[in-house]
C-alpha cells in the first residue's frame, strides 16, 4: 500500500503566512526607524540649542566676550553629540552633582546629597555669581 504524504498547501494558509511575515517586517522597520529618529532627535535638539546659544553670543546677550561665548557654545554642541552617541547624558550629570558632596563629613554629606537631588529651595544663577541651595531641617532639642 503506497504512503501518501499530505501537505496543506491551500492558498488561504499561504496568505496567512505571507501576512504574518509582512507584519513582522513592518514592526521591525518601525522599531529601527524609532531608534534612528530618537538619535537624530537628540542631534536636532543639540543643533537647535547651539543655534540659540550662538545667536545669544553674537547679539551680546551673555555675560562673556563673543569669542569665549562662541567657543563654549561649540564645545557644548560637541559634548551633546558625544553624550548622545554614548548614551551617558543624565546619569553622568547626576554623578557629577553627587561628587560635590563627597568631600564633606558624613552628617553634612547627607544634607548635601538631599540638596543636590532637589530638596529645599534654590536661588541665584551662574550669571549672578552662583546658585544657592538651601535645605532647612528641624532638629528636636535634647
Amino acid at each position: 500500500m503506497p504512503t501518501t504524504v499530505h501537505r496543506d498547501s491551500s492558498p488561504y494558509r499561504r496568505e496567512i503566512t505571507r501576512a504574518l511575515v509582512c507584519s513582522a517586517l513592518v514592526v521591525g522597520a518601525m522599531l529601527v526607524t524609532g531608534m534612528a529618529s530618537g538619535a537624530s532627535g537628540n542631534h536636532a535638539a543639540a543643533q537647535a540649542r547651539y543655534t540659540q546659544n550662538r545667536a545669544a553670543c553674537i547679539s551680546g546677550q551673555t555675560n562673556q566676550d563673543r569669542a569665549t561665548c562662541l567657543r563654549e557654545a561649540g564645545a557644548a554642541l560637541q559634548e551633546a553629540q558625544k553624550v548622545g552617541a554614548t548614551g551617558k547624558g543624565q546619569n553622568q550629570y547626576e554623578q557629577n552633582r553627587l561628587l560635590r558632596c563627597e568631600v564633606l563629613p558624613a552628617p553634612e554629606r547627607e544634607d548635601c546629597v538631599r540638596r543636590m537631588r532637589g530638596e529645599g529651595t534654590v536661588s541665584g544663577s551662574a550669571e549672578s555669581g552662583g546658585i544657592y541651595r538651601e535645605l532647612r531641617t528641624t532638629v528636636p532639642a535634647q
